[in-house]
């Protein structure tokens, strides 16, 4: 089923209505062009988190992407609109929220890294385990992780463990660390 609204009103009541797989936003919609469409994507992600949400933006914004990211970090994506010109790119990222993981444009994992280093836990890291990383928070799994970044799956593996550690993470239980893992690089 495939369907287009015209504000975030009738995006909830559709999705309410037809129960998409995966709904595709941008931030601003109408009346008031500010959050109208982040507001129903977290909604959605309240109400019914089975459902993929994929945001656009035509620039990162920190807190929304914050926002919504920190909200569940399955089914979900948040990409910049000049990339959605990519059409190849466009569908592994919807193909990636459909199957329940992530998907965040590079653009928007770098510009949410930005801050300053005296306080950032990713410090720690080495430049190969922050590259790790940031593959992660894109949603790749350990094999495209070590595929785009040319090295094995044990590398990966072992570079995943380092950042646990680092990251204060190894002993955690009852949640994803990998999860745990990207919410803290998001954070800061």
């Amino acid at each position: 089923m495939l369907a287009a609204v015209g504000d975030a009103e009738a995006l909830l009541a559709e999705v309410e209505a037809t129960t998409p797989d995966v709904v595709v936003t941008d931030i601003r919609m109408p009346p008031d062009h500010t959050v109208e469409g982040l507001r129903a994507a977290v909604r959605i992600r309240e109400l019914r988190p089975e459902i993929g949400v994929v945001v656009l933006s035509q620039y990162v914004e920190r807190n929304y992407a914050t926002q919504l990211l920190t909200s569940s970090a399955e089914r979900v994506g948040y990409l910049l609109k000049d990339r959605v010109a990519q059409v190849e790119e466009f569908l592994d990222a919807l193909e990636r929220v459909h199957a329940g993981g992530a998907a965040i444009d590079p653009e928007v994992v770098r510009q949410l890294l930005i801050r300053t280093t005296h306080a950032d836990p990713l410090t720690r890291l080495t430049p190969r385990e922050r590259t790790v990383l940031e593959a992660l928070a894109e949603g790749h799994t350990n094999a495209a992780i070590g595929e785009k970044l040319h090295i094995s799956l044990s590398a990966v593996e072992k570079n995943l463990n380092a950042i646990f550690d680092k990251l204060g993470l190894s002993r955690t239980t009852g949640y994803s660390r990998r999860v745990l893992a990207v919410l803290r690089y998001l954070e800061s």
